[in-house]
């Protein structure tokens, strides 16, 4: 018989000379061979042929459920399980038929190329789940690369650096393993696929068929549908968000050209808190869920209340709202910059295009006004800060700036408390020929919340040395980043500490003439603060001069610093223009 040589279902065979290297090929897998001409692996097949049965079938299988799980692979953790992987995909029908119909060498490029691919599809589904879980989103190729660098650093200075140094080169040999893995698998196969042309183009055809009549009439298996493009259709969201993010670019650089306080005249700028000390501080990862999860809102609900009743007592009083943030779960400078530029910055691009130009942030509103000096405090900068003069600060106090000799705090350089009386030393306690604006960054409530540092007498802070003991009793980061519960906890915990360090220092260094506005910089990641949360914020304004809050009270916002579920909801970019406008800046329009 001379089946072989008759097409079948519709598929011809390879001409003669690709019949005969497939059999070669079949020869030369052992590539070492013996004196005698005969390959170890063949002597291996004739003394143990139920061993080299069973290990050729186990590779063939192994080969076979990685392509397969790597096309239905998810992008989200949850979604990862048994259900997932009950599908029929397309592209691996397709590439079957493609292996069956292509010659020898054009076959193998193929392969290797199905190979890679399928290895591009895994690290982007895998850095989907990565984002996805801590910035509740997923990858974009065309702005997240330079996340990355922040990522190692953020692992080097939360675990150590060994740690993030071990984790990025293994990050790099996973990737090379896996393509090396990939190719051979895909490669194997095909051979397989070709020596058994006759059943493999019959098993094509009848998946084929399979697919596309569960395709056509919907059907689904554990709420999915059997008809998979699962890996296409991944590929084409990417390129789709790619495209989409490189127009957006353009966009976004046109747009940020225009404002609507870019020409107005300093005395017209922020006339009605003319002779206030204001303050803007962000408090790290202070989220919406910090006041309403059941887990963390007890304590953080409990310390609100404290801490408002111990500011009326002393005579400040405060209004609280809702503002919905540019980012989610990280990128910090994305809501410090949102708030301050009333620009939507939501991602790494947007930042370097609108802090290279010269857009009027509220910051810089208050030094073009010529009534106050301006300065910065953000322990968390240890390098140079080129976006200080974009901010329009005079003056800025990093990390090494405020003399602090203790422990670090996981990713925290130095305990909230510390950095306020820094603050209150260094700059705020003097006295001025003007007053003064601040722009406070607080990082104690930073990820992964262990150790967490704890309150001392603020009379008893010194140099920071005070808090060795503490950071030696507190969690270890590897027990907690691991724990999602631990997390949710302790992470409530920090929010209640930098709360209680920042009320406490306006209790005890507030004046007549203090305005202190504070916020969350956006929701901690997603595994904390769940997958469906929103991505609002708690922000307060508290003074002493009634007037101050007169000027916003047609905002609605709740009294007191815990704001109400159905309080105003607004855009994080809208408080810049509200701001200036509640305190008595005229608007005149520059660019677009």
């Amino acid at each position: 018989m001379r089946q072989s040589s008759r097409p079948v279902d519709g598929l011809s065979d390879a001409e003669p000379e690709t019949r005969h290297d497939e059999r070669a090929e079949e020869e030369k897998e052992g590539n070492e061979r013996e004196p005698g001409g005969r390959s170890r692996l063949a002597r291996l097949r004739t003394c143990h042929p139920r061993a080299a049965r069973t290990l050729r079938w186990t590779t063939t299988a192994l080969a076979a459920a990685l392509i397969l799980g790597a096309l239905l692979l998810p992008n989200t953790l949850p979604a990862v399980g048994p259900k997932s992987f009950t599908r029929i995909p397309a592209e691996a029908v397709m590439g079957a038929v493609v292996v069956l119909w292509l010659p020898r060498r054009p076959r193998l490029v193929a392969a290797v190329l199905y190979g890679l691919g399928l290895t591009a599809l895994t690290a982007v589904n895998l850095l989907d789940m990565g984002f996805n879980e801590y910035l509740g989103r997923g990858f974009n190729a065309a702005l997240d690369w330079d996340l990355l660098p922040d990522a190692q650093a953020y692992v080097g200075d939360a675990l150590g650096g060994g740690v993030a140094t071990a984790a990025a080169v293994g990050a790099v040999v996973l990737v090379l393993l896996l393509a090396a893995v990939m190719v051979a698998a895909t490669v194997r196969l095909s051979d397989l696929l070709v020596r058994h042309r006759p059943r493999a183009a019959r098993g094509a055809l009848i998946a084929g068929v399979v697919w596309v009549t569960c395709s056509a009439l919907g059907l689904t298996l554990f709420g999915g549908p059997i008809a998979s493009e699962r890996g296409a259709g991944a590929l084409r969201v990417h390129a789709q968000r790619t495209v989409e993010s490189l127009r957006d670019e353009a966009a976004f650089a046109k747009h940020a050209q225009a404002d609507t306080f870019g020409n107005t005249p300093p005395d017209q700028l922020l006339p009605d808190l003319r002779g206030k000390d204001v303050i803007f501080t962000f408090i790290e990862s202070y989220g919406r869920s910090a006041v309403e999860d059941p887990i963390m809102a007890p304590g953080v609900d409990r310390t609100l209340d404290t801490s408002g009743k111990a500011l009326a007592k002393a005579g400040f009083a405060a209004r609280s709202g809702w503002l919905t943030s540019a980012t989610y779960g990280g990128s910090s400078w994305l809501g410090h910059s949102t708030t301050m530029s009333g620009l939507w910055i939501d991602n790494q691009r947007r930042y370097r295009t609108v802090t290279a130009g010269d857009h009027l942030t509220l910051t810089k509103a208050f030094r073009k006004s010529g009534a106050w000096d301006t300065v910065g405090v953000m322990p968390g900068v240890q390098k140079g800060w080129p976006e200080e003069k974009w901010y329009g600060l005079d003056k800025l106090y990093d990390a090494y700036d405020l003399g602090y000799k203790g422990p670090k705090f996981s990713w925290s350089t130095m305990p909230d408390q510390y950095a306020l009386e820094a603050f209150q030393r260094r700059v705020h306690g003097k006295k001025r020929d003007k007053p003064l604006m601040s722009f406070v960054i607080l990082t104690s409530s930073h990820q992964p919340w262990a150790p967490i540092p704890k309150m001392v007498g603020w009379d008893e802070l010194g140099d920071g040395s005070r808090f060795d003991a503490i950071e030696k009793a507190g969690n270890e980061a590897s027990d907690i980043i691991t724990d999602t519960t631990r997390s949710r906890q302790e992470y409530g915990k920090s929010i209640q500490y930098s709360v209680t360090s920042l009320t406490q220092w306006l209790e005890r260094y507030g004046t007549d003439d203090t305005v202190l506005v504070f916020l969350g910089d956006h929701q901690p990641m997603a595994r904390v603060s769940g997958t469906r949360a929103s991505r609002d914020v708690p922000v307060s304004i508290v003074a002493k001069d009634p007037k101050v809050l007169d000027k916003v009270a047609d905002w609605n916002w709740t009294e007191g610093l815990r704001p109400d579920p159905d309080a105003p909801v607004w855009k994080m970019s809208s408080f810049r223009d509200r701001f200036l406008k509640a305190y008595g800046s005229t608007p005149h329009r520059s660019g677009g």
